[in-house]
C-alpha cells in the first residue's frame, strides 16, 4: 500500500512503534513521531490526546502479534513439550542476535513508568504478560499436565523467558536466553514426571537452532 494511501492513525502507531522501541518512549516526543509520520503535530493529537494515550497505544498495538509469534514459533517447532518450549527460547535468542534487537518493548516501557503504575500502558504490558501466561498454561492442560501444576509452571516459564530478555540485553548476550530455554526444558520435562532429553545425537532439535 502507497504512504500515502495508508490510514494516518496506522502511520502514526508505526512511527511511533519504531521509535519508541529503537530509542525509549521518554527519549522520543510527538514532534519526532509525527515529522516520521509524515504528519503535523495537530493530526497527530487529533487521533491522540496526549504521549500517554500514544504510548498506550503502541503497546496494545504489539499485543496480539507477539502472542501469535510466541504460538507460531511454539507449533511449528517438531517433537514433544519440552522440545517445542526449547524451540520458545531458542527463537527468543535468534532474535536478540539481530543488531536493532532492544528487548522486550512491554517490559521496557514498564521500567521506564515505574514511578506511574496507574499508567495505561502499564495496565496494557500487565494484561499480555498475562495472556502469555494463560496461553502456556493451556498449552501445558493440553499436554496432560493437570491444570494446578500447569498453572504454576506457565509462571516459572514467564520469569524465565522476562528473565532472559532482561539479563540478555543487558550483556547483549543471546547465550543467556538460550541458558534459561535449557532451565525451562527441565521443569517441563520435570512437570511430565521424566527428565528432559539431551540435546544432540538423535534427539530431534527445533529449527533454527543451529
Amino acid at each position: 500500500m502507497p504512504r500515502a494511501a495508508e490510514p494516518t492513525i496506522d502511520r502514526i502507531l508505526t512511527a511511533a512503534a519504531k521509535l519508541f522501541y529503537a530509542e525509549g518512549i521518554r527519549a522520543v516526543n510527538l514532534e519526532a513521531v509525527a515529522a516520521r509520520a509524515g504528519v503535523t503535530k495537530r493530526t497527530l493529537y487529533y487521533h491522540f490526546r496526549s504521549k500517554d494515550d500514544l504510548v498506550a497505544a503502541y503497546l496494545a498495538e504489539r499485543d496480539q502479534p507477539n502472542l501469535a509469534l510466541f504460538r507460531r514459533w511454539f507449533e511449528e517447532t517438531p517433537g514433544d513439550l519440552p522440545d517445542k518450549v526449547r524451540g520458545l527460547f531458542a527463537n527468543l535468542a535468534r532474535a536478540a542476535r539481530h543488531p536493532r534487537w532492544r528487548g522486550c518493548g512491554f517490559l521496557r516501557t514498564a521500567a521506564e513508568l515505574a514511578a506511574m503504575p496507574g499508567h495505561p500502558a502499564i495496565r496494557i504490558g500487565s494484561a499480555h504478560k498475562k495472556k502469555v501466561e494463560a496461553w502456556l498454561c493451556d498449552s501445558f492442560v493440553a499436554d496432560g499436565i493437570a491444570p494446578e501444576p500447569a498453572a504454576t509452571l506457565a509462571r516459572q516459564i514467564v520469569l524465565l523467558m522476562d528473565g532472559a530478555f532482561a539479563v540478555g540485553l543487558m550483556h547483549r548476550d543471546p547465550s543467556y536466553t538460550e541458558t534459561a530455554g535449557e532451565a525451562a526444558v527441565a521443569l517441563v520435562a520435570a512437570a511430565r514426571g521424566r527428565r528432559p532429553a539431551k540435546r544432540g545425537g538423535a534427539t530431534r532439535r527445533p529449527a533454527g537452532t543451529d
